[in-house]
């Protein structure tokens, strides 16, 4: 999947954020946090911009996606007062 991790490319970038749209899109939770600690651990992962970038592509998809839900819930019209 990723090439060189020192360096991202676009294109991993992109298939990046789908991963985590469709992990959000299927109900899927994944802790932040625990991403970011793997990434540390892991070993292969020296670059530290590759890993921020990556931990930060997951924040915005999820805080992205919690967004967008919420505005579909408070767009609802449940009270039928659109007569």
């Amino acid at each position: 999947m990723i090439e060189d991790k020192s360096k991202i490319s676009e294109s991993e970038i992109d298939e990046i954020k789908s991963i985590f749209k469709i992990l959000v899109e299927n109900g899927e939770r994944y802790d932040i946090d625990e991403i970011e600690f793997w990434f540390e651990n892991e070993g292969s992962w020296k670059t530290k911009d590759s890993r921020i970038r990556i931990v930060n592509l997951s924040n915005y998809i999820q805080d992205k996606y919690q967004q967008t839900a919420h505005l579909r819930i408070i767009s609802d019209d449940d009270c039928g007062c659109k007569d």
